[in-house]
């Protein structure tokens, strides 16, 4: 989940993917690239030079990231990021050196090349446009950090509590150095919307408590391991105690910033392109979050626009077909009205998604020739953060240490989920969406860590989209209400086209960007405040999902077109996710390449005559 530019012209049209010209050679060249260069590499005794510069690359991430350092030692990191202003510009000088040996390698590796270019290019953006002076994107951010981590923190030693301990008693640093991060963007004209700025400040709200014990930040301390000694458990959990108090203490402080400091000085307008050089950043956003597509801006919204249209006739078709009798818009008030469409508690919506799972699980053999060993769990959002959250979202396990993935559904506010979006939603989130791409990346054994941990968002978005469309051709969607809902969902990135360029690019208000969703989707209002307050908070990273998805069902059809009665889904599906997620433009070489490999040879050229 990141964020950053450049204003590229388009290199292809998703929808439509022709080239021309000697380009036409170019994607065949690439892709017959990366199919041969293994082979060329087995057979040379040269080292590539890219085995140390991964390493170096990884050395970078350790240094940058506790996590990832503890991650790699089997240990539970003892602090947070430094998000000074001068730890980051040094990070960024660091990360901009080794861009460049990356750059000026002679590698077969050229996929690890691609992404480790875009992976050090984010952090130098980061420092470029000062992103830390808006650490927050509504739904995540500095103050969700430790939420989440307490989450997914098991404390199997007293080595392990004592490090959590370590890294509470850190959070007012941390939160200390956000604080300041914010007060320059104070001082340089940079602040976040009031809108996502209220998520944030009720996330934080629900972490002031009376009682340390009572703090989600506590709970590791309540699976301490049973053998473990009773006066060394009983010394960790006062310990403990102590560390929530003082994080605690830094949730109040950071509200009182808010409510005195910040809240006061909000930008007024929704959108980046409102702040100085907003427009900049937004583009280096755009170029980030679609990971090679080559869209400017300004191509998107038109991309958007006629997204709209299309996916509005489909929908008008199903009414037709349903013989409701009444407007487009009488249809949408009955699906977000009518209680038949809606769960009756907590559970019964629980179990309903876990049936639904259970439906594309059954489809997946059909589909795929490869499929991760990792099993997921269907849960509900934690009521921490569910009033401001999403209608659900994949948290990915760890095939390492056996932690499962889970598909989060949010049960807050009932009557704000209908069920006829859940089977798009289940297919989007689980499977054969997020948890089977991602699963599938983690168990690449053979691969760098960078690789198996690298989420390209137009990829892995783009890939959750293309699943529910998946999810509809294998008949997923059992009556016209679902499929409606499927085509909801569906509308619904294509109006995030319309809204995020529309916020950020052209200005828009609030009011302008919830037009397209309220006119073409049966999202239920609850669900159109939370996500334009998410594109306010998250520039770019909303235009990722459809430009993705519709790349990979170009891909597809040029596959089918070109490979007639011998195209094979399964391993059409297996070539999209066996390299785990790509830049955009590394996919469309991969899968050209494989077209290509499974043509039959050409004929033989006729004699002259």
């Amino acid at each position: 989940m990141k964020r950053l530019a450049s204003r590229s012209r388009r290199l292809y049209d998703p929808v439509n993917v022709k080239a021309c010209g000697s380009d036409k050679l170019k994607p065949f060249i690439l892709g017959l690239g990366l199919l041969i260069m293994p082979l060329l590499a087995a057979a040379d005794p040269t080292p590539d030079p890219m085995e140390g510069l991964v390493s170096a690359y990884d050395a970078y991430v350790r240094d940058v990231n506790p996590d990832q350092a503890a991650e790699d030692d089997g240990t539970i990191a003892r602090q947070w990021r430094d998000v000074r202003p001068e730890t980051v510009d040094a990070q960024a000088r660091r990360a901009s050196a080794l861009q460049a040996e990356i750059a000026a390698a002679e590698t077969t590796r050229t996929v690890d090349k691609a992404i480790l270019n875009r992976l050090l290019q984010l952090d130098i953006d980061d420092a470029r446009y000062d992103a830390a002076r808006i650490p927050f994107t509504g739904d995540w951010g500095f103050q969700a950090e430790p939420i989440f981590t307490a989450m997914q923190t098991k404390l199997d030693s007293a080595e392990d509590a004592e490090a959590w301990i370590a890294r509470l008693n850190d959070v007012p640093r941390y939160f200390g150095e956000n604080i300041e991060n914010m007060r320059r963007g104070i001082a340089t004209g940079w602040t976040a919307h009031k809108d996502p700025l209220n998520t944030m400040t009720d996330q934080i709200r629900e972490q002031i408590v009376t009682d340390p014990a009572d703090s989600d930040l506590y709970k590791p301390f309540e699976a301490l391991p049973e053998d473990m000694d009773a006066e060394t458990a009983e010394r960790l959990r006062a310990e403990g105690l102590e560390a929530v108090s003082h994080a605690v203490t830094a949730y109040k402080d950071t509200l009182r910033f808010i409510l005195t400091e910040y809240a006061p000085q909000a930008r007024p307008s929704p959108g980046l392109a409102s702040l100085p050089g907003g427009q900049e950043v937004y583009a280096a956003a755009v170029e980030h979050h679609t990971a090679g597509a080559g869209y400017t801006p300004v191509e998107i919204h038109e991309l958007g626009e006629r997204e709209v249209a299309r996916i509005r006739s489909e929908m008008e078709d199903i009414i037709a077909e349903i013989g409701f009798e009444g407007s487009f818009a009488d249809f949408l008030a009955f699906l977000r009205s009518d209680p038949q469409f809606y769960a009756t508690s907590a559970d019964d919506l629980m179990a309903k998604a876990k049936a639904v799972a259970a439906r594309m699980d059954a489809m997946l053999p059909d589909y795929f020739g490869r499929l991760p060993e990792l099993p997921y769990d269907v849960e509900p959002v934690p009521m921490a953060i569910a009033p401001g959250y999403t209608s659900g979202r994949y948290v990915e396990g760890d095939p390492k240490e056996g932690r499962h993935g889970i598909y989060w559904v949010n049960t807050y506010a009932l009557e704000q989920r209908p069920l006829y979006e859940l089977p798009a939603l289940t297919a989007h989130e689980a499977v054969p969406g997020h948890h089977l791409q991602i699963a599938l990346s983690r168990e690449m054994t053979d691969q760098p860590q960078f690789r198996q941990d690298y989420y390209a968002t137009a990829f892995g978005e783009g890939w959750g989209l293309y699943a529910e469309h998946l999810a509809g051709e294998a008949g997923m969607y059992e009556t016209p209400y679902e499929r409606f809902g499927g085509l909801s969902m569906e509308m619904w990135r294509a109006c995030r086209l319309v809204a995020d360029t529309g916020l950020h690019w052209y200005n828009w208000t609030r009011e302008q960007a919830e037009a397209c969703f309220k006119e073409n989707t049966a999202l239920a209002q609850l669900n159109i405040d939370n996500e334009v307050t998410r594109y306010i908070g998250w520039p770019g990273q909303a235009v990722a999902y459809k430009v993705g998805e519709l790349k990979i069902r170009a891909l597809r059809a040029e596959a089918e077109a070109a490979l007639g009665e011998q195209f094979d889904i399964k391993a059409f599906h297996d070539v999209v996710l066996g390299q785990g997620a790509v830049p955009l433009d590394v996919l469309d070489a991969q899968v050209k390449a494989w077209i290509a490999s499974q043509l039959p040879e050409a004929e033989p050229a006729a004699p002259a005559q």
